[in-house]
């Protein structure tokens, strides 16, 4: 009984937690509304000709917070009287509605692990705080139906799922310390992903950001003609500020080689701007190129790509210098994809229409940037890969020791020796060194006999004149040469004469007496 008491308390705590993180995902969608909510009404109050009522501007903050998603909204307001989309997402208001599905994704996690009841399953915890962010994110889009910047059907079944649950997704993994994928291989194409796309863009950051300075007369001219009152430019830089992301991601793709289009047969690319392009009147729009062909500025917007791309394939190489040269190749290549796709999700949010007829495309061409980021991370970055692999795998020749730097003193005391070996008389010439390295006794005086014949060594004095002569200063010689050297001269010389007395056993003890 206590074991099945026990268990419905767990799953009990189970469910609770899942209820929390549903209620978790709901407010984390309010607390965006709201935000953006009290921004639009901010500037409804301030602006001296509002064109409607505290209704419009609720509307209008609920349009704004579906296109943060990524969804298509519509405009009925048209000079035409004809609707006219609206795909262009700024980037930067996406910024705190996925914040804040993540941070209610990791603290579903985080807060439920340190009670005393069970925490959710991962997979339990994206869908439950997911759940409770699309129930109010369907009643939004209920709610601005009525407006005048309804959703896109279509678009809004398809990106407010996408969005949301890939950032809750982001949250889980942050809970559990970002992990990445056990293969080797997979986890190193993550990372030099990850460092050739924050490359890129900020590479493309400071193409944009050197083209709208080039251009900031045209800039402040454009911003000075949208309105002349300071709530309406304070509306424009508003945007300029959420639309500064995009911005990034344009700068990104001219340098990759396909650029971006500016209306329908208008397109601006390194190699020049061709057809005629349909660009409204806005500051960010000013730093666009001139009409004509491309000079070498225009091209060295291709260094942009060019250095994410060596950085991707080197740190991939630094990583294979263990592996085989195809598990290399694979890998870079890995990294490319990796890398091209998040590109072309950047590219298809910072890009869209604008309207019908010629602004029915705006921006860069998702498909295209992807595919030339491959093409970029295939060509260059694979050889780039395979190179660092192979030089670091290298082994280096060893070098010679050099010599040790001799001493002033040792110098002065070796040339002193010197000169005083050459002033010193010369002797009879030496005779042979003998075998071993010993030096022979030196020979007795003795008067010669009757046939002038010297006396012969062995009629030497015995005892300390004998021990006297022998070579190494009274040393006795190495016993390894009794058998090649004697001494006294004598051919009965025998090495066993010499051994210890101790070695020869004694005489025996005599007999008791009687």
């Amino acid at each position: 009984m206590t074991h099945v008491t026990e268990h419905r308390l767990v799953r009990g705590g189970r469910y609770t937690a899942l209820a929390t993180a549903c209620v978790r995902g709901g407010v984390a969608a309010g607390l965006g509304l709201g935000a953006l909510a009290v921004l639009v009404i901010a500037g409804w109050i301030s602006s001296p000709y509002p064109d409607s009522g505290p209704g419009g501007a609720l509307h209008l903050a609920a349009g704004l917070w579906l296109l943060a998603h990524g969804v298509d909204l519509v405009r009925t307001d048209t000079l035409s009287g004809l609707p006219a989309p609206l795909g262009i997402v700024p980037m930067l208001l996406a910024v705190l509605p996925v914040w804040l599905v993540h941070r209610a994704a990791r603290d579903t996690l985080d807060t439920a692990g340190g009670r005393d009841r069970r925490p959710p399953s991962a997979s339990g915890a994206v869908g439950a705080v997911a759940g409770g962010y699309l129930l109010v994110a369907a009643a939004v889009v209920v709610y601005g139906e009525s407006g005048p910047l309804p959703a896109e059907p279509l678009s809004a079944g398809l990106w407010l799922p996408a969005v949301v649950v890939g950032a809750a997704g982001a949250g889980v993994w942050t809970a559990f310390g970002r992990p990445l994928p056990e293969q080797r291989q997979a986890a190193a194409a993550l990372r030099a992903a990850g460092l050739g796309l924050v490359t890129l863009l900020g590479g493309g950051a400071v193409v944009a950001a050197v083209s709208l300075a080039w251009h900031a007369g045209e800039a402040q001219t454009a911003y000075a003609g949208l309105t002349g009152e300071w709530s309406g430019r304070a509306a424009v830089l508003l945007l300029v500020l959420a639309l500064l992301p995009n911005m990034a991601v344009w700068g990104a793709a001219y340098g990759l080689g396909p650029g971006f289009t500016l209306g329908t047969g208008a397109f601006a690319t390194p190699l020049g701007l061709v057809g005629d392009p349909a660009a409204p009147p806005f500051p960010l729009l000013a730093a666009l190129p001139d009409d004509g062909r491309g000079g070498w500025v225009h091209w060295a917007a291709a260094a942009v790509p060019l250095a994410a791309v060596l950085l991707q394939g080197g740190r991939v190489g630094r990583s294979a210098r263990t592996w085989t040269a195809r598990d290399t190749a694979l890998t870079a290549l890995g990294a490319a994809w990796g890398c091209g796709a998040v590109v072309a999700v950047l590219s298809a949010a910072a890009g869209g229409p604008l309207g019908t007829a010629r602004l029915s495309a705006f921006g860069p061409v998702w498909w295209q940037t992807g595919a030339a980021t491959v093409l970029w991370g295939a060509c260059v970055g694979v050889p780039v890969a395979l190179g660092v692999r192979a030089w670091g795998r290298r082994v280096p020749r060893p070098k010679r020791p050099k010599p040790l730097p001799v001493p002033a003193e040792v110098r002065a005391e070796a040339s002193a020796e010197a000169r005083g070996v050459a002033a010193a008389p010369t002797g009879p010439e030496p005779g042979p060194v003998p075998a071993a390295g010993l030096v022979p006794p030196p020979a007795t005086s003795a008067p010669d006999g009757p046939q002038g014949e010297k006396a012969r060594p062995d009629t030497a004095p015995a005892g300390k004149a004998a021990v006297a002569g022998r070579p190494g200063l009274g040393d006795e010689p190495p016993y390894d040469t009794y058998d090649t050297y004697d001494p006294y001269g004598d051919s009965v010389f025998e090495p066993y004469d010499y051994l210890p007395a101790a070695w020869e056993p004694g005489a025996p003890p005599a007999p008791p007496a009687d």
